[in-house]
């Protein structure tokens, strides 16, 4: 089953905010033993990223945002900068297999817990470090947060309303894209340097950046602007390369068409009573639909706005068109197929009670997958555990 398959392996997350704690979550819900490691006191970072918290009847509080990001953990409280504890962490990384860190270069070295450091004290270790620019080169000391390489990475640049259009300008993604991603990239590598050392019997050293991340993340845009030369712009809900490929409004509200190729097109035309739409020589193919898209689309608006959306969405289903509504988060977790697939899941936190949380989607198609995750944790809500097994294992 694949929520057992890293059962066996420890993993020492040294990881803050989203982009590290993502990846220690995937490996947690994929089997893997996390000890989360956090400061006395504070903690985690977004652990005071609200409102909202959900809070228990003594007083305890967490954050969503934590609680999005950080199930099926250990947390641990150490502050590593004291020796006896850098000796207690020091103790753990020597039995662990995996290494998640995201402090700013050079930091973890004035402390011993560098990777070439770490390398001495267990060769076997996979050291995975995340950083916003990576451990090299002249920007590798800035510190980043997820916004910053949306806009360094030339995602915003073509993310937004076209110059010209009402509210013209770059948009961030509503959630931090880049560090989520950072997570996925991160995960793959990790496992990937875990089935390496099976066969070579040694760890590796994972340099994973945001920046680098942010410019992969660009995907046919950057290869549309390597092969043109030209920076895409920006096109509101418009792809750049296909069309109709947007939001549009019908009588009553909005919805997504997403026409594919020349076919279905045709095969649109003619239910709308229009089959001289496609064969016009402006729409005929998909190269003419782009070219002429403002043309396009004030056509297919004045269509698509003459009926109901529930005419078109059936319509679209019996004509095999992709469509999709424009779903509130309330809606989402109401939809059939997203209740079906068991995408929200729920645990209990022995203070803060029942708690709602999103499954992995790696496991989704698996039932009996990732039902009973642990709950996020409290701030230091392991530590006697961990150190009690620790001490335990020493002696």
């Amino acid at each position: 089953m694949l929520g057992s398959a890293l059962k066996g392996i420890k993993v020492v997350d040294l990881s803050r905010i989203l982009a590290g704690p993502w990846c220690t979550q995937n490996l947690a819900d994929l089997g893997a033993e996390i000890v989360k490691i956090e400061r006395p006191g504070s903690g985690d970072d977004t652990r005071g990223w609200g409102p909202p918290y959900l809070e228990s009847a003594d007083g305890d509080s967490m954050s969503a945002y934590f609680m999005s990001c950080n199930r099926g953990k250990k947390s641990v409280a150490l502050d590593f900068t004291q020796e006896a504890d850098r000796q207690t962490l020091l103790a753990l990384i020597r039995d662990a297999d995996v290494l998640v860190e995201n402090f700013r270069v050079g930091t973890l070295k004035k402390y011993g817990l560098d990777y070439h450091s770490i390398k001495t004290v267990n060769p076997r270790l996979v050291y995975a470090s995340i950083t916003g620019y990576g451990q090299t080169g002249p920007k590798a000391h800035r510190p980043g947060y997820d916004y910053i390489f949306q806009g360094l990475g030339g995602l915003m640049s073509y993310t937004g309303r076209a110059d010209g259009e009402p509210g013209a300008g770059p948009l961030r993604t509503g959630v931090a894209v880049v560090d989520i991603t950072t997570g996925m990239y991160a995960t793959s590598a990790i496992l990937a340097a875990l089935f390496q050392r099976t066969q070579t019997g040694q760890g590796a050293w994972l340099d994973l950046a945001l920046l680098d991340v942010a410019v992969a993340m660009n995907a046919n845009q950057a290869a549309n602007f390597l092969v043109s030369g030209k920076s895409p712009q920006r096109t509101g809900n418009a792809h750049p390369n296909l069309a109709p490929y947007e939001v549009f409004r019908a009588s009553d509200g909005f919805f997504i068409l997403a026409i594919g190729n020349d076919t279905q097109f045709a095969r649109f035309c003619d239910f709308c009573g229009q089959p001289g739409l496609a064969q016009d020589e402006r729409f005929r193919t998909n190269s003419g639909r782009i070219n002429n898209l403002s043309v396009l689309r004030q056509i297919l608006n004045e269509i698509l706005g003459a009926k109901p959306r529930q005419f078109w969405t059936d319509a679209l289903d019996t004509l095999g068109i992709s469509w999709g509504a424009v779903n509130s988060l309330e809606e989402v977790f109401q939809d059939e197929q997203v209740r079906h697939r068991l995408m929200l899941q729920k645990t209990i936190h022995p203070k803060l009670g029942e708690i709602n949380l999103v499954k992995n989607p790696m496991l989704a198609g698996n039932p009996q997958a990732g039902t009973n995750p642990d709950a996020p944790p409290l701030l230091g809500e392991h530590t006697e555990l961990v150190l009690g097994c620790l001490n335990t294992h020493i002696e």
